[in-house]
């Protein structure tokens, strides 16, 4: 169980949830209830930490969940490089959990969050590799692979371009609901889809944007030890189910936990707002060590 100082509550959020602010980085934290492997959720490039809060909520209570906001996101301070690589992402993440006092935890990442999920998980697979005991990749993206101070993809660079000539609200309501599969149907999923995006600033997302082109998932992927679930919707217009099919497949014998990956049906990109109880269910047997 965590409990930092009080001094570090900025504020308390239903069913338990508190936020903190720890070092550069603004978490929720819901404690758990027992010593169980605390759980560490990373955001996507349009998401916030608040975005999991449904899936906090249908998770059980006896572990702590920690969700952050990634650098440059909401109250976390940006980094210091204009052009951040995956590794810089992974030191903040990895900071976090020193300042947390966590020597080990259940990772989770979601499409940009996988990035940086699966580089501290190979990152520690070399030195501590008790430091992550079980991972979880949710929509996974690739990345784009240029190197870095290479000029970004064009579909890429025009994200924060796009965002700084719309603003918060028409860039989210323009971009969010292709998230969410069937969004006419799911109203609150493509709500929350849209209220997270809707907070995007700059330079942070900017900096996201740069971790999206030169990423290189596979790379990571390939250097992975601990039991790794791929998971993602059925229904993925953005990371389609033939993403999440090559990375299950690159994954090292002592990494894998199903046969392939597995899908979430009747969801989109946004699986854990579309099926909270579902992800839910799924992540817990896979962070108890049951078969997926």
């Amino acid at each position: 169980m965590i409990a930092p100082p009080e001094a570090h509550v900025t504020s308390r959020e239903p069913d338990g949830v508190e936020r903190r602010r720890v070092g550069d980085i603004d978490v929720l934290i819901r404690p758990g209830t027992s010593d169980a492997c605390p759980l560490l959720l990373l955001h996507g490039i349009g998401s916030r930490s608040f975005s999991f809060q449904p899936l906090m909520q249908a998770l059980g209570t006896a572990r702590t969940v920690i969700a952050w906001d990634a650098p440059g996101y909401g109250a976390s301070r940006p980094l210091a490089s204009p052009s951040p690589v995956v590794a810089d992402y992974a030191v903040s993440a990895l900071a976090l959990l020193d300042a947390l006092a966590l020597p080990q935890v259940d990772l989770l990442g979601h499409s940009l969050g996988t990035l940086i999920a699966a580089h501290v998980a190979a990152h520690v697979a070399e030195t501590t590799p008790q430091r992550v005991r079980r991972l979880a990749l949710l929509s996974p993206t690739l990345g784009y692979g240029v190197a870095p101070g290479a000029p970004l993809p064009p579909a890429v660079a025009a994200r924060p371009v796009e965002l700084a000539e719309l603003g918060g609200d028409a860039f989210a309501g323009k971009r969010g609901p292709r998230l969410v599969h069937a969004s006419e149907r799911k109203p609150n999923a493509t709500q929350a889809v849209i209220a997270a995006m809707a907070t995007m600033t700059l330079p942070g997302y900017a900096q996201a944007a740069h971790l999206l082109g030169t990423g290189r998932l596979l790379d990571d992927v390939a250097k992975l030890r601990c039991p790794t679930l791929v998971a993602v919707g059925a229904e993925d217009v953005v990371t389609p189910p033939d993403i999440a099919r090559r990375v299950a497949q690159a994954l090292p014998p002592q990494a894998v936990t199903s046969a392939g990956a597995v899908l979430i049906e009747g969801c989109g990109h946004a699986v854990y707002l579309e099926e909270p109880a579902t992800v839910a269910a799924l992540i817990e047997r896979h962070f108890t060590g049951e078969r997926t």
